[in-house]
Order: C-alpha cells, then structure tokens, then sequence
C-alpha cells in the first residue's frame, strides 16, 4: 500500500475544520489542523504536506500573507499543491493566490462534500 497522503488544514471556523477533518480522515488522509494563520504558517513552513487547504481569512496572518512570506522563505520540506479555501467570489484575491503559488481554489459554500472530496483527489493526484 503506498504512503498515506499529508494533508494540512488551516482554517479558524472550528466548523469547517472539523468538518475537512473528518471527512479527509474517512478517505484515509493524514490530516493536521491549523486554527489560525500563525499556527498554519509555523505547519507550511515545516513543510513535507501532499496537500495545504489554506483558508484566505485568517486571525493573526491571512492566507495570502502566509504566500507571501513563504515566496521570501519557502518550507524547509516543500509542499505539495495549495488549494485556497475561500467564501469570496473575489477574482482579485483568487487571482493573487495564484500568482503567490496556490494551484487552484475551492469556493467551500459552493460545494457538497463528494465535490470537494472529488476536487482534493483531484490536486493529489496531478502532477505538480
């Protein structure tokens, strides 16, 4: 059986991270939380993560910031895809996401969980 795939967490509404968190766990993911953006920042930068679900409003740093700094000091184990989690429709701080190295984006009142699940498998499994 190949290694269980790393997926880290940040996201502050105690809701949406347990729920991400049962439901990667159910798939059989190795999942690790983050409930701010400081504590997501300090996991990002450990790095060794197949996959970072990073939420865009955070207390203490936001998601972008978290991009941001990591273009100025990357992981000391690098990372897999980063997919912004996100409410907004913004196309600007999507935009800017990308350009900061996210590799795609999941609007996570747009979606029932077989999609995010779909979309998750999805970035695991390509190439980056």
């Amino acid at each position: 059986m190949e290694n269980t795939k790393k997926i880290l967490v940040v996201e502050d509404d105690q809701f949406m991270r347990e729920f991400y968190q049962e439901l990667l766990t159910e798939e059989g993911y190795e999942v690790e939380i983050a409930a701010d953006g400081f504590e997501g920042e300090q996991k990002f930068l450990a790095g060794g993560y197949d996959l970072v679900l990073l939420d865009i409003m955070l207390p203490k740093k936001d998601g972008l910031e978290i991009l941001r700094d990591a273009k100025n000091k990357p992981p000391k184990v690098k990372n897999g895809p980063i997919v912004i989690l996100t409410n907004l429709g913004q196309d600007a701080i999507i935009k800017e996401g990308f350009t900061l190295g996210a590799s795609g984006y999941i609007i996570k009142s747009a979606m029932a969980p077989d999609e995010i699940l779909n979309e998750i498998n999805m970035f695991l499994n390509k190439k980056v």
